[in-house]
């Protein structure tokens, strides 16, 4: 008889499994042509607006559709749908999270919706393999909000974008180290408020850069627009350098 309890390191084994799925999630998106860009941050950052206005932007520049993940409701599916684009909504059942499996799940879900409306709009999309979303050039995921969980799973998105506000404060790098390891680009957003707060946006970036010496930290307003063009530059080109 054992004297000793087996001890089964599962989140290593879970993670292990994970980063095969979202690796092998990251060719097929490859193939296709999409860019699936994956966007956190903690709830009230603005992350709805910043998409809503995103979106407006550049919808007649790029064919845009969008997987908005919550633990329930669908109220930021509905929103983007305003904005005249497919759009659908992930419910995790709880989890504070999105996996590689799950945005597998939420991508052929979105894939049934595209396919959907077009035949009822009669339009007639180019398809490959028999899936007619290969014309979507960029699939936004707006996962959980919270600046944890998110961070710790590969969705299997080809890029990652991190989202703080002022009101927020300027050592979010320093609580949540991993969110700012893992983002490929740093939005700063509501800094019209920044007189009414303490947030420093040096300081910020010093503290970034402590955790990532080369993601682009963009101070945006996606209330007023101010600074949102230097982030559409950064995104129009990474799209366009995924599908080269």
């Amino acid at each position: 008889m054992a004297t000793q309890p087996r001890v089964i390191e599962v989140k290593q084994n879970v993670l292990a499994a994970n980063d095969r799925a979202a690796d092998e999630l990251r060719a097929d998106l490859k193939r296709r042509g999409s860019f699936l860009l994956n966007l956190m941050s903690s709830p009230g950052s603005g992350k709805t607006t910043t998409l809503g206005r995103t979106i407006d932007a550049l919808k007649d520049t790029l064919d845009i559709a969008v997987m908005e993940a919550d633990i329930d409701s669908d109220v930021d599916a509905r929103a983007m749908l305003e904005h005249g684009i497919c759009a659908v909504q992930l419910h995790t059942g709880g989890m504070c999270h999105l996996d590689a499996q799950m945005t597998r799940q939420g991508l052929e879900a979105l894939r049934e919706t595209i396919r959907e409306e077009s035949t009822m709009r009669g339009a007639d999309f180019r398809a490959v393999d028999g899936d007619a979303s290969d014309d979507v050039e960029l699939i936004f995921l707006e996962n959980v909000g919270n600046l944890v969980c998110p961070a710790e799973f590969d969705t299997g998105a080809c890029a990652n974008v991190a989202s703080v506000s002022v009101p927020g404060g300027d050592d979010k790098p320093l609580k949540y180290p991993l969110m700012f390891q893992v983002a490929d680009v740093i939005l700063v957003n509501k800094i019209d408020v920044l007189p009414y707060f303490d947030f420093s946006l040096e300081t910020f970036e010093e503290y970034v850069r402590m955790r990532n010496p080369n993601a682009p930290v963009i101070p945006i307003c996606a209330k007023t627009g101010e600074g949102m063009d230097a982030w559409y530059d950064w995104l129009v080109e990474h799209v366009k350098e995924w599908r080269s």
